[in-house]
C-alpha cells in the first residue's frame, strides 16, 4: 500500500518538477535566484533518485592461481538459505546491513564488519529492510588457507578454524577491502601475493587457532558419519530416506532427527549442498549447465539453475564466466 500511494504520489511530481526543471534554466542568473535554482536542482536529483529501481549485483569470479573465489555483490532482496560450503567465507560489509543464522544463533553484521564462515559450517543470510547490503567476499580453499598459516607460523596446520562469525576490526577490513580490489582490478602476481599474504596473515594471527576439519564426518556419531558419506558417494541417484537408513542400520524417523541435530540440515537438503559443490567443479570445467545438471542429480538445467542462485548468489552461467 505504501508503495502504491509513492509511486502515485511520483507521478503526479514528475511532471511538475519537469517543468520546475525547464525553468530553472530558462531564467535569468542572478545571486539570488543562482541560490534558490540549487536549492529547487537537489529537490529535483533527490526526488529522482528515490524514483531510481534499486537494483542487484553481483560478479562472480576465479582466481585459479591462488586456488580461490571472489563474490562482490549488492543484494536487495535475496535470501540465502541455510546452506555450507567447502571453502572459508570470508566477506567485508561496504554498505548496510543483514542477519544470518550461524550454528542455531542469530547474527547480525553491520558496515566495516567481517564475516567468517569455516568450511562446512551451516549458515544463511537475508536482509533486515528495503536497502539491503553490499559486500565483498572471498571463498579461499582449505588448502591455501592452511599454506598461509603454515607460512606465517612455521610450523604445519591441520585446519585454521576461527570462532566468531563476526568480527569488528578495522585494520583487517581495510586490508581485506585493499585485496578484494587488488583482485578485482588485475594488478600484478607479486602485488597480489604481497597483499594477499598480509590481509590473511593478520586475519589468521589474529583470530584462527588450529583446529578440526568440520567438513569430515562427524565422528562422534558413526551413523551420522555413515550416511554423509553414503550421500558424498551416490549424490547423482535418487536417494529415498529408507536407502540411507537402511545403509546406516537405522529407521528413518531416527536417522533424519540424527541427521539434522549433527549437521545443522536435514538429509535432503544435505544432498543439495553435496550437489551444488559437485556442479562448482563440473561448471569450472566448462561443461554444458545442462550436462552438470544431469550428472549431479538435478532433474533439469531449470531445477539447477533455482538452487544455484540461491545458495551461490549467482546462475550458473555467470559462475562459469
Amino acid at each position: 500500500m505504501y508503495y502504491s500511494v509513492f509511486a502515485l504520489a511520483m507521478y503526479t511530481l514528475l511532471p511538475i518538477m519537469g517543468y520546475g526543471l525547464n525553468w530553472i534554466l530558462n531564467r535569468k542568473n542572478s545571486s539570488k535566484t543562482a541560490r534558490i535554482d540549487k536549492t529547487l536542482w537537489l529537490l529535483f536529483v533527490t526526488l529522482s533518485s528515490m524514483m531510481t529501481p534499486k537494483r542487484e549485483q553481483a560478479t562472480y569470479w576465479h582466481m585459479p592461481e591462488y586456488n580461490m573465489e571472489m563474490l562482490h555483490a549488492r543484494y536487495i532482496t535475496h535470501r540465502f538459505p541455510l546452506h555450507f560450503h567447502e571453502e572459508y567465507v570470508v566477506g567485508v560489509i561496504e554498505r548496510g546491513y543483514y542477519e544470518f543464522q550461524h550454528k542455531r544463533s542469530q547474527q547480525r553484521i553491520y558496515q566495516g564488519e567481517i564475516v567468517l564462515i569455516n568450511p562446512g559450517e551451516v549458515h544463511s543470510g537475508y536482509p533486515v529492510d528495503d536497502n539491503g547490503w553490499q559486500y565483498r567476499t572471498f571463498y579461499p580453499s582449505v588448502t591455501l588457507m592452511r599454506q598461509i598459516a603454515s607460512e606465517i607460523s612455521g610450523k604445519y596446520w591441520d585446519f585454521p578454524v576461527f570462532n566468531q562469525p563476526v568480527l569488528v576490526d578495522a585494520t583487517l577490513s581495510r586490508q581485506l577491502i585493499n585485496l578484494h580490489r587488488a583482485m578485482e582490478q588485475s594488478q600484478t602476481r607479486l602485488h597480489k601475493d604481497t597483499v594477499l599474504r598480509e590481509a590473511m596473515g593478520l586475519l589468521i594471527r589474529r583470530h584462527a587457532s588450529n583446529g578440526v576439519n568440520p567438513l569430515l564426518p562427524s565422528q562422534d556419531n558413526q551413523a551420522v558419519a555413515r550416511a554423509q558419506d553414503y550421500l558424498q558417494t551416490y549424490y547423482a541417484d535418487d536417494v529415498s530416506l529408507d536407502d540411507l537408513a537402511r545403509a546406516v542400520n537405522l529407521s528413518p524417523y531416527h536417522l533424519s532427527r540424527m541427521f539434522k541435530a549433527h549437521t545443522g540440515l536435514p538429509p535432503h537438503k544435505y544432498l543439495i549442498q553435496v550437489r551444488l559443490q559437485r556442479a562448482k567443479v563440473l561448471l569450472a570445467e566448462g561443461q554444458a549447465i545442462a550436462d552438470v545438471a544431469v550428472a549431479v542429480g538435478f532433474a533439469d538445467q531449470s531445477h539447477l539453475t533455482k538452487w544455484f542462485k540461491r545458495v551461490i548468489g549467482v546462475p550458473p552461467g555467470q559462475f562459469m564466466n
